[in-house]
């Protein structure tokens, strides 16, 4: 939508910090976006999972505002539509297809508000301009491909599809040491301590459901979307976080993590104290 006779222009190549070039003109408060090159990949709709940079400056000041190109950065990673992220960048991408740079002129309402971001050096007052990349969408039904591989008797069966996936786990006790085996192996790069993983997931606590011919999930993002979560930093149990470090974009990974792991003597929400736990996960993206 752009609505301004008179708009900033962005120069440079997508996927490099953009120069943000700002017009004598005042600001007209209005939200602009308009797209500065169109791109042909996927489509972000809502509830998918968008892999951007940025470049921003200060309509009046003209003050550059810290970027994802910046040294020691890294791209943004967010679900559209959700509210994880500013107006601004949430509308950008909405409807936009990867591969393409947006250029956002965002009031304060859209932007950092009228507190401003005294971090980032943004005032209340300021119209914030966004030249936004949007390097990769995944969608919310996406999952690894390729053929799984078989899976020992002695360990959980998993059948999985873009719209459900079922554990079986089998009527043996379960192994005591943590298990990591790939039912997939991914052709991508290997995740990395501190990068930002988009992943599906599907969790079964093994004692509940052994022997069962399909276990009852206690955690599923199959019919959620996918998960950006940053890992090797502890934002997930030791089990999972330790071994989605080291492991290929594209691979479907079968985890059987013990309770010294997991959660412990710490009784959770349809999980028991000293439980096993069962994991299948799909690793979308790095970034």
């Amino acid at each position: 939508m752009t609505t301004d006779t008179v708009l900033p222009v962005v120069s440079g190549e997508f996927g490099r910090k953009g120069a943000i070039t700002i017009p004598k003109a005042e600001p007209s408060g209005k939200f602009v976006l308009t797209t500065t090159l169109p791109g042909q990949g996927r489509k972000a709709r809502k509830s998918d999972i968008v892999i951007a940079d940025y470049t921003a400056k200060t309509w009046k000041r003209g003050t550059t505002l810290p970027s994802t190109y910046d040294k020691g950065s890294a791209p943004t990673v967010f679900p559209v539509g959700q509210g994880a992220v500013i107006p601004a960048l949430d509308r950008a991408v909405l409807g936009q297809r990867a591969g393409s740079r947006i250029l956002v002129v965002a009031p304060p309402a859209a932007a950092y508000g009228t507190t401003g971001n005294a971090q980032l050096g943004v005032l209340g007052t300021d119209t914030v301009v966004f030249a936004v990349d949007i390097t990769k969408v995944i969608g919310a039904k996406s999952t690894v491909p390729g053929q799984q591989q078989d899976v020992p008797e002695a360990l959980p069966q998993v059948n999985a599809d873009h719209s459900a996936v079922a554990i079986a786990v089998p009527d043996t006790a379960p192994p005591k040491s943590l298990v990591s085996k790939a039912l997939i192996n991914g052709s991508g790069p290997p995740v990395t301590a501190g990068q930002t993983v988009v992943f599906r997931h599907a969790a079964a606590v093994w004692g509940t459901n052994r022997g069962k011919e399909e276990a009852t999930l206690f955690d599923s993002s199959w019919s959620q979307g996918p998960t950006p979560v940053v890992i090797g930093r502890g934002n997930l149990i030791t089990g999972l976080d330790r071994s989605l470090v080291g492991a290929k974009v594209g691979s479907r990974m079968l985890l059987v993590v013990p309770p010294g792991l997991a959660y412990g003597a710490q009784p959770q929400k349809r999980v028991p104290a000293k439980s096993t736990l069962v994991f299948v996960v799909d690793i979308l993206a790095a970034a």
